[in-house]
């Protein structure tokens, strides 16, 4: 996925290929397009390997990981969590792990956050949710005194004259669909069962 801030999009890389198969040379159409000569060579090979998909953005992920943790470890690291409810410090002697590797096994298996699990069984708890949007909506109201024009205390100083009492307030009326967690808000002037 190319940043906002790229020299070459897909669209620039297969300008660039183009302007070189025109007979030019490399290191001019990469000065050209603000890139050095590797990287232009680099859209060259692939463009030549795989054709118009080679100037496509593809993963960075590796395709396999040789020094991952083995997955019996992963296992008694997931284990003493749910039984014993350890952290990474206290897994990672156990079982002769830095602390970071445990971590990033907790991470990797969901089980990072101690709050995500169940106390007593030591399952992992989900998040619900409905099935459709719409189907259920969570509505609360919060309320905040008033500013007066101009700013409060900490533009105006405590001795520039108290607000007047009684500025009142303003109700904050939050929605938050069940399904997507799309939130809405708006501000009344009260928080009656109508509004």
């Amino acid at each position: 996925m190319s940043h906002r801030n790229a020299r070459l999009t897909v669209h620039g890389r297969r300008l660039l290929v183009e302007r070189v198969r025109s007979g030019r040379p490399v290191a001019h159409v990469a000065a050209e397009m603000g890139v050095s000569r590797a990287t232009a060579h680099k859209w060259i090979r692939r463009w030549g390997r795989q054709g118009e998909a080679g100037l496509v953005d593809r993963s960075s992920r590796p395709r396999r990981t040789p020094h991952r943790t083995p997955a019996p470890v992963e296992e008694q690291v997931c284990r003493l969590r749910r039984d014993r409810k350890l952290g990474p410090a206290r897994i990672g002697p156990v079982l002769g792990l830095p602390a970071s590797t445990v971590h990033r096994v907790l991470t990797r298996h969901g089980l990072n956050r101690l709050a995500w699990l169940d106390r007593p069984t030591g399952a992992v708890i989900r998040r619900y949710e409905r099935e459709r949007p719409g189907e259920l909506i969570h509505v609360d109201v919060k309320k905040l005194g008033r500013i007066p024009d101009g700013g409060g205390h900490k533009v105006r100083g405590r001795d520039a004259g108290r607000p007047i009492r009684g500025m009142g307030f303003d109700y904050v009326h939050s929605a938050v669909d069940d399904h997507t967690r799309l939130a809405y808000s708006e501000i009344h002037s009260d928080e009656k069962v109508a509004t």
